[in-house]
Order: C-alpha cells, then sequence, then structure tokens
C-alpha cells in the first residue's frame, strides 16, 4: 500500500492514496491553517471508523442479515501533551434493518473487534483504549 501527501503551503497538504483518491488536510487556523479541510487525526479516526463499519457490514451481508444502514460514530479522546495520541476510542454502532438478529449485530462487532479490522487492532496494540457498543434500529414496513 502506498500513499502521497504533498505540502500545499501553509497548513495545507494534499494527500492520494496509492488508488488515486485525494483528500485535503488542514490546520486549525491557530496553527497556521484555513480550515479547508480534515486534521490528521481526524483522518486517523474516520479510517478507523471506515474500516470497522466496512467489517461489520460485510459480516452481516454473509450472515445474510436485512441490514439496510450502518453508522459508526466515534468518540476520541487524547493525551493532553504533546505527542497528543488517542488514549480512548469509543465505537457506537447504530445498525438498522427488518428483523436484523441481534446475536448477529453483537457478533459482527466482535468479529470486527478483535479479529478484522487492522486499523482497530492496530491502535489497540499501541495502548489505546478501544470500546464498541451498538444499537438495533428496527425499520417499519
Amino acid at each position: 500500500m502506498k500513499a502521497r501527501v504533498q505540502w500545499a503551503g501553509e497548513a495545507l497538504f494534499l494527500g492520494e492514496s496509492g488508488s488515486g483518491h485525494a483528500v485535503v488536510m488542514d490546520g486549525p487556523p491557530e496553527n497556521g491553517g484555513r480550515n479547508l479541510g480534515v486534521r490528521p487525526m481526524e483522518m486517523l479516526l474516520i479510517g478507523l471508523g471506515g474500516c470497522s463499519n466496512f467489517d461489520v457490514v460485510s459480516i452481516l451481508k454473509k450472515s445474510r442479515q436485512p441490514v439496510e444502514s450502518c453508522e459508526a460514530f466515534l468518540d476520541a479522546e487524547r493525551a493532553s501533551e504533546d505527542p497528543k495520541v488517542f488514549t480512548k476510542i469509543h465505537l457506537h454502532f447504530v445498525v438498522k434493518g427488518r428483523g436484523l438478529k441481534e446475536a448477529q449485530v453483537k457478533r459482527a462487532v466482535e468479529l470486527s473487534a478483535e479479529k478484522y479490522c487492522s486499523a482497530s487492532i492496530m491502535l489497540g496494540r499501541a495502548g489505546v483504549e478501544i470500546t464498541h457498543d451498538y444499537e438495533i434500529v428496527e425499520l417499519g414496513a
């Protein structure tokens, strides 16, 4: 896997993934940025959410669960001193569908956390306390 990040002046950076997709990252005004893009640490958090959500949806689909929507809400805490690493991250999944089985949703979240989500497992091994929970929303007919 490869990526390229180019400085575009002040605190603005343009990132390009190996698959050819671009993202803008910028710092806050108090750090010389113009607030034109996501912060790099926010990007890391979004990546974790995307990785884990991808797993949950994939596992639910493979177990033939009628998932129609899955959102991951992440809440992170960072150290107060430099380096301001993540110390705690909580992922809350809101899974929507018709007739979803709670045991299958629970299993999907656990498998992502414990076996499949590379980002979550990597951050956990680096000392970040990562927790997960979920809620199921039954959609009407």
